[in-house]
């Protein structure tokens, strides 16, 4: 049986920053668990096929520490009629049944292990990098690969094709690398039940064939023998000899998309390519619509379906990349001009290389995960880079009662944590349950960041991270803005709280270098980056990196990471008066300026990391009033309720579409009068740090009513359409947030509506 285990790292490949604090990797036991228990589990398998939700309960995770922890989960439930009055009585029952469901999920080490997933571009492409590598009977066994199969299967669409994500429509790019992965696993070209290879294959020639894979996936290809590099528009190398004062030098790019580029301009630069096996040339054959010796591969290169296109390419970019193609690329090839080339791969290999060795062979994400192996392989299939990359593989691989998946970052962990904390210090029940808070307030504390970058970092294109924290665990090392805003409020809340509750709260020192990193994220306009300063002109965005996604080419400012960033400085005023007191005003000040700016002409805010005008929404309403902006006092956030009760529905719960996100326009989810639990907290949340309840409480009555109606026996909440987004079309799997957030919004309802209407 399958078996999480928690902060364990051994062998000579692994080290970490903090004792593996974090780490979350599945182990498969063969000897492990009762007959009874496999049965549960199989069950459980078994019975996700045949529900319409497509994303995972992280189920079989739960079932682990349920039973680990030891937890009584029977309190019985709580159900309201329709005109019901709901009291406290009724609304703290619901608390501790979620808390208590809450407590038993918990790791030991303190934080809450969950599913990040969604895309179904991540797991393909490491399928293929251990195809390279020659690992993939090693790293992946019987087990591993059965696993893989079923999630693979479990997400394929009607159509035979898979999409984006996993509720999005039939893409080339991910159809085509769902079908090689298969392949690669092991399955024939008729394999799978009811014919599905075949299907998706059919899926393929039917749309095209793989000429009409999008740039990215042509590079991934191109890499496996799939494809030509001729077939590829440049990504020259020779970018990283620019200075990074200048426009186009890499430096200035987002730093998803630069560390991206490093070792994708690397691949590209050497032309890498894998052996050509017998498995190789049989999908050479089955993928496109032509025999492969006879594609034009230089006519690919600006092919793309239009089931994958979200941002086409402009005509100016277009000309861009046929000169690189025709002039500059020739002209690399002949000496002198092959010296620069040598030294730009040089660069660009040492990027990977620190990337790798400051992250510990985690990168900043999956995609940099898998592109930074292929070019550690194509530099030496034998180096100790590859084996070190080998040895964290483990870290991205998550299993659910749909199948086993790669995480986006290598998990959520801080960032859940953080979000968990808040919402049960907001139910005000800490009493009860301390032991869970101190738990949870020793995770955070013990994955700040204790360093910089090594070396000359700024050369390397990275920011101070000293104090910070980042999305996922320490060893990642990649501060994030919201990542620190978060675990401040946090620390700084459960300061608080008796010490001999929740145990000693981090040194002022650490909170002042925390703020220091938080307040270097602020541009001149006010808002807050996410990772790092902005770097690029505005004008970069016309230059659009992938057809895939939107706004990816900079950094820029958000209005979810300004918002946590006004609370947190404002929480910490109060407990640190002293620190940087003007400094921290002004900083204020200007963030809630942004915040008011971005308010769209309906009232709402366009949220870029979840679902998305209901999200933004929620979170500018948070920051604003962390400033005493009410909607007796705010014209401003007075349109915003307007804003939100206007999309209620008659459940008394709200439901938006993903669809919002890359069309730009508020789509309420297609089944019609639809409420999403998450949502819905996001909204009441939303209305009641806007002070709703002074105005009109009944819109909050009747959703803290479809919230606890809604709530299982458990103590859980059911799991619904996906919640998380970023980059406008990239829709995310935030499997902890069905838990977190009703809770969260429950607590507020009881602490500020129900004692205001008392």
């Amino acid at each position: 049986m399958w078996k999480l285990e928690i902060a364990e790292g051994r062998g000579p490949w692994l080290f970490s920053t903090n004792k593996f604090i974090g780490r979350q990797i599945w182990k498969f036991d063969p000897a492990s668990g009762t007959s009874e228990e496999r049965s549960q589990i199989e069950k459980l398998q078994e019975n996700f096929s045949l529900h319409h939700v497509k994303a995972s309960s992280d189920m079989l995770k739960n079932f682990q520490l349920i039973k680990e922890n030891h937890v009584d989960l029977n309190i019985a439930p709580v159900r309201l009629e329709e005109h019901e009055e709901v009291t406290s009585e009724k609304v703290t029952i619901a608390l501790r049944k979620a808390f208590r469901f809450i407590s038993a999920t918990q790791a030991c080490d303190g934080h809450w292990p969950s599913e990040n997933s969604g895309p179904l571009f991540c797991l393909p492409p490491l399928v293929m990098v251990l195809y390279l590598t020659g690992t993939i009977g090693t790293v992946l066994s019987s087990e591993h690969k059965k696993e893989i199969l079923r999630y693979i299967y479990n997400h394929q669409n009607m159509d035979g094709g898979w999409g984006f994500h996993i509720e999005g429509h039939s893409t080339m790019m991910n159809t085509t690398l769902n079908y090689i992965a298969l392949r690669l696993l092991g399955e024939g070209p008729e394999g799978g039940k009811d014919g599905a290879v075949e299907k998706a294959r059919n899926w393929i020639l039917d749309h095209g064939g793989a000429t009409m894979v999008p740039s990215w996936g042509k590079a991934y290809l191109s890499v496996l023998g799939l494809y030509e590099w001729s077939g590829v528009n440049p990504m020259p190398p020779e970018l990283w000899l620019l200075p990074s004062y200048l426009p186009f030098s890499p430096a200035r790019i987002w730093s998803f998309m630069r560390n991206f580029y490093a070792p994708l301009s690397y691949l590209y630069g050497k032309k890498c390519v894998g052996p050509i096996t017998e498995l190789i040339l049989s999908l050479r054959d089955e993928i496109y619509t032509q025999p492969y010796d006879k594609i034009d591969w230089n006519k690919a290169r600006h092919l793309c379906s239009k089931e994958d296109i979200y941002l086409p390419y402009h005509m100016v970019q277009l000309l861009l990349w046929d000169s690189l193609y025709y002039i500059t690329e020739p002209l690399l090839t002949c000496w002198p001009f092959t010296k620069l080339r040598e030294k730009a791969l040089q660069i660009a290999l040492k990027l990977v290389h620190y990337e790798d060795e400051n992250t510990r062979y985690l990168t900043q994400g999956s995609t940099g995960k898998v592109l930074n192996m292929m070019a550690c392989w194509a530099e030496d299939p034998t180096s100790d880079s590859i084996k070190f990359h080998l040895a964290r593989v483990p870290d991205f691989l998550w299993l659910a009662e749909d199948g086993m998946k790669m995480q986006l970052n290598g998990g959520s962990q801080l960032w859940d944590t953080v979000l968990t904390t808040q919402a049960i210090i907001a139910s005000d029940l800490t009493y009860e349950y301390g032991s869970t808070l101190r738990k949870a307030h020793e995770f955070i504390k013990q994955s700040q960041i204790q360093e910089n970058p090594s070396g000359d970092f700024q050369s390397m294109h990275r920011h101070i991270s000293e104090a910070a924290w980042t999305f996922s665990t320490q060893d990642d090392g990649w501060q994030t803005s919201d990542g620190i805003a978060e675990s401040l409020k946090a620390v700084l809340l459960l300061s608080q709280i008796p010490a001999e509750i929740v145990g000693e709260t981090i040194e002022a020192e650490l909170m002042y270098d925390a703020i220091n990193v938080l307040l270097s994220l602020q541009s001149k306009n006010g808002g807050f980056t996410a990772w790092e300063p902005v770097r690029g002109h505005q004008w970069m965005q016309n230059i659009n990196p992938t057809e895939l996604f939107g706004a990816a080419a900079i950094e820029r400012e958000y209005v979810e990471c300004t918002s946590s960033a006004i609370e947190a400085l404002v929480l910490f005023s109060q407990s640190y008066p002293g620190y940087r007191k003007k400094e921290i005003e002004t900083s204020v000040a200007k963030a809630v300026q942004f915040i008011e700016d971005s308010q769209m002409p309906d009232g709402s805010w366009y949220g870029n990391w979840g679902i998305c005008y209901t999200y933004g929404t929620y979170f500018a309403l948070a920051g604003l009033a962390a400033v005493g902006k009410t909607c007796c006092n705010s014209q401003i956030v007075r349109k915003a309720c307007q804003f939100l009760i206007s999309k209620q529905q008659e459940s008394g719960g709200w439901g938006e579409s993903y669809l919002s996100c890359p069309n730009l326009e508020y789509r309420h989810l297609a089944e019609g009068n639809c409420s999403h639990l998450v949502q819905t907290s996001w909204a009441m949340m939303g209305l009641i740090h806007a002070g709703q309840a002074e105005l009109d409480p009944q819109p909050l009555h009747k959703a803290a009513r479809l919230l606890i109606n809604s709530q299982m026996e458990s103590g859980e909440f059911p799991q619904q359409e996906l919640s998380g987004v970023c980059l406008r079309t990239c829709i995310i799997h935030y499997a902890a947030y069905r838990n977190i957030f009703p809770l969260w919004a429950l607590g507020q309802y009881r602490k500020h509506v129900l004692s205001h209407s008392q």
